[in-house]
């Protein structure tokens, strides 16, 4: 039944009203979009270490944890989530790297041999020490769900520079804590939702599977989803603005756009041997490779999570880290190389990092086996972050003396979002959406850009 309302408009305004028909058609939420003011990068890869690695055994060297080894912290020792113990020193040395002399630990060997490239920031802190909260806050600005993640934000704010291919990728060989949750749009427009690709397959065909119809050629697609499309648009017409309705549209046209450009884009056999093999054939070495061939290909965000759920959370033993560092070591130190040679370091931003860091005490909870490891520290921790307009080669801010806290140039998850966004072009005061009778933004009401990091 159609209301009078309706009525009057496909009748007495009939024309205008498919006018408008006409332009929703044409409106692409994922067509480029200028920035806010000049910008300084182009596409963002984000390569999370899914868990909670250790600062003070990988980028935050302290030289007390050895002379306190196996003592009760001298200072006030600050809430954890578990009960720690006294302070063990990292079993792993570092060593001074590059031109700039930055310190890396000896489980990244790689990395330190482009950590010029990089800027450490050696004082980020979260607000929780538990993991969901902590992933929801760096993935999207909020201890709480319901909010877009980062990447929804960029391709909201930004667009695609290719339409054959999603705006933002998320890399995965299962789910890390909360699943999708991480990568959901939630109230922005779903077609800005990541896109998730699970790795754990190696073979390409297999790998995004059913991209392409068996049944159907291109052309008679092509008729069906047009067909498709007229009726859902009529039905807007008649109805009115429907987002999810409008959101599948949008995910069957990118579906079909996606038959031409995908298969080859995620096969990473078309790359020489010597090049797959400086990656690395685990999964998260070919997340790396194929999150480079992705953003060459003009995807703005691709962020890869190493491993499944949580393989960084080393309660029982922090000499797990090793293993884990010889993962992706290789794979990251490849990615930059071939971004720097290729000149696409200038125009992507590269982060490394996780949800927290962890605690230069050992932990003494009884839920883990070896007393050998630490628990979760959201106090203090580090990041790396390389192009874009980061200011490579450099250190910013510090933790205490024990590397439990940040206590110099302290950098909050809203500061670094703030910081992305503004090198990207965007001012993450303005870039906004209206939800629930407010204007909500990935730093919610706070953040700052940290100007000295970046040029």
């Amino acid at each position: 039944m159609m209301h009078r309302r309706n009525f009057l408009q496909s009748v007495g305004a009939g024309f205008g009203m498919y006018g408008l028909a006409g332009v929703l058609q044409a409106a692409n939420p994922l067509a480029v979009k200028a920035p806010h003011f000049p910008a300084k990068a182009k596409r963002i890869i984000y390569l999370f270490l899914n868990g909670g690695p250790s600062q003070v055994d990988t980028f935050d060297p302290k030289p007390m944890l050895t002379k306190y080894h196996g003592k009760p912290m001298p200072t006030a020792n600050l809430k954890t989530e578990r009960k720690t113990g006294n302070l063990m020193r990292s079993p792993f040395e570092f060593r001074r790297c590059g031109k700039s002399g930055i310190e890396v630990s000896e489980i990244f060997p790689k990395l330190g041999n482009v950590i010029d490239e990089f800027c450490v920031i050696r004082s980020m802190h979260t607000d929780r020490p538990n993991h969901e909260p902590s992933l929801l806050m760096l993935n999207s600005g909020d201890k709480l769900p319901g909010r877009p993640s980062m990447g929804s934000w960029m391709t909201y704010g930004l667009g695609s520079e290719n339409q054959n291919l999603p705006g933002y990728v998320v890399l995965c060989p299962g789910l890390p804590v909360l699943g999708h949750q991480n990568w959901a749009a939630n109230f922005l427009p779903a077609v800005h939702q990541g896109t998730y690709v699970p790795l754990g397959e190696k073979d390409p065909k297999k790998l995004i599977s059913h991209i392409r119809n068996s049944s159907l050629t291109p052309e008679k697609q092509r008729l069906e989803l047009d067909l498709l499309e007229k009726l859902n648009r009529h039905q807007m017409v008649k109805e009115g603005a429907d987002p999810q309705l409008e959101a599948t549209i949008q995910a069957a046209e990118i579906a079909f756009r996606m038959q031409t450009e995908a298969p080859e884009a995620f096969d990473i056999t078309k790359e020489p041997e010597t090049v797959r093999a400086r990656y690395g054939d685990g999964d998260f070495g070919r997340g790396c490779l194929i999150a480079r061939r992705l953003i060459e290909r003009g995807v703005r965000m691709v962020q890869v999570y190493h491993g499944n759920f949580q393989p960084w959370d080393n309660h029982d033993d922090i000499e797990l880290h090793r293993p884990l560092a010889d993962q992706s070591d290789g794979a990251i130190a490849a990615l930059i190389q071939d971004l720097r040679a290729s000149g696409l370091l200038d125009e992507t931003i590269v982060l490394v990092g996780g949800e927290f860091g962890r605690t230069p005490a050992v932990e003494v909870g009884g839920l883990v086996k070896v007393q050998n490891g630490r628990d979760h520290n959201n106090h203090g921790f580090s990041y790396l972050v390389a192009g874009g307009g980061f200011k490579g080669g450099t250190v910013y801010g510090a933790t205490d003396d024990f590397g439990f806290a940040a206590v110099e140039k302290k950098v909050h998850i809203h500061d670094l979002h703030a910081t992305v966004l503004n090198q990207m072009g965007l001012d993450h005061t303005k870039l906004t959406y209206r939800h629930s009778g407010r204007d909500y933004r990935l730093t919610d009401v706070a953040g700052n850009v940290v100007r000295e990091i970046v040029t």
